[in-house]
């Protein structure tokens, strides 16, 4: 039994110590995605441990405190998004009588033909914004019905599991599609107009992620998201970026956009808010994500129902509220996350000069 357990906890200690070489190699990257299921199981390991081995035995210790350490490990990068956690983003009360936002991000699943789900759910919820990938000219024949009333559209049909629309009820201007980083994995810049006239610039991205069947290492997605980040940093307007990121809320190279670019995470404090993998209960992380300046204020946020993708749909109302400012603290970054960005950046040719500035 110790023999067992020790090789055990070897292989948890190999799967939790393993990201910390920062290489970009995808076997090392995509340990960053099932931290709350490693987690798991080093708890499940510490109880079974005290429960089989003897409790006077030195080894059966060094074993149990190697586990509460990757335990301890694990739950640091996890528990910000927790209700353990204060909130980063404010809940905009009743009393704020400020313009709203609602968008609603879906991975559709090529594939996957039934539309007809979704858009059930876009005319229950009515948002404000659509933006939906990997749609291919199937899937944009399908969302077009919702045109009479997203009259403001952008549209990018791809057989390669990267095409992107956006459908708006608000006017989109200086709307601009964009390959920054890979020539086939294409985003959308634009100024949203609100109902009072106040303007908000959105990125929509979609980078590809790390596997062996996409992108050997991660470098091509950490670029597009960094250099992103290094475009809106110290842009004092409101800022939402939203989409498919193929990445974790708590890897390094997520948590480095969020600290360079000072953007906001409303999931911190309230939950994971997992949206693959729609099909498998216990093999799910956050990989539908949405970032906002301190502008904001949070309405609501939740998955929406299974509709035949491996996504979940992710849907977000967020208030112009600017008393929200003094009452939200933006992160920032440290030397090492600014080096990170810029090596990114110099390993994918790509500059901040890249990332279009709706609106200027």
């Amino acid at each position: 039994m110790l023999t067992f357990f020790s090789v055990l906890t070897l292989v948890l200690l190999l799967a939790t110590l393993i990201p910390l070489l920062k290489l970009p190699y995808w076997p090392i990257r995509v340990l960053d995605f099932p931290r709350l299921q490693i987690a798991c199981l080093w708890a499940g390991l510490i109880a079974v441990e005290l429960f089989t081995l003897p409790l006077s035995s030195g080894s059966t210790w060094l074993l149990l405190t190697l586990a509460a350490a990757g335990l301890a490990r694990q739950l640091w990068w996890i528990i910000p998004y927790t209700r353990l956690a204060s909130t980063e983003v404010r809940l905009a009360g009743e009393q704020d009588k400020h313009p709203t936002i609602k968008l609603l991000t879906a991975n559709v699943l090529t594939p996957n033909r039934q539309a007809e789900k979704l858009l059930e759910q876009i005319r229950e919820h009515r948002p404000d914004i659509v933006v939906t990938l990997e749609s291919d000219l199937w899937w944009q024949q399908q969302l077009d019905s919702l045109e009479p009333d997203y009259p403001y559209t952008v549209k990018c049909p791809l057989d390669n599991l990267y095409g992107m629309h956006v459908y708006s009820r608000l006017p989109l201007h200086d709307a601009r599609l964009e390959y920054l980083v890979e020539e086939d994995k294409p985003s959308v810049h634009a100024q949203v107009e609100l109902a009072d006239g106040h303007r908000v610039r959105c990125h929509f991205l979609h980078p590809a992620p790390p596997s062996p069947t996409e992108n050997s290492e991660s470098s091509e997605r950490d670029a597009e998201l960094l250099v992103v980040a290094r475009k809106l940093r110290g842009y004092q307007g409101p800022v939402i970026v939203t989409g498919d990121l193929n990445d974790v809320a708590w890897s390094i190279t997520t948590r480095a956009f969020r600290t360079v670019s000072g953007l906001l995470d409303p999931r911190i404090g309230r939950g994971m808010f997992n949206t693959f993998h729609a099909n498998y209960k216990l093999l799910r992380w956050p990989l539908d994500h949405i970032f906002h300046s301190d502008h904001f204020s949070l309405v609501r946020m939740f998955r929406l129902k299974p509709f035949g993708s491996d996504h979940f749909a992710l849907f977000t109302e967020l208030a112009l509220t600017p008393s929200a400012r003094e009452q939200q603290d933006a992160p920032s970054a440290d030397q090492e996350e600014l080096e990170l960005a810029r090596d990114k950046l110099k390993s994918e040719s790509v500059s901040p000069a890249d990332v279009p500035k709706p609106g200027n």
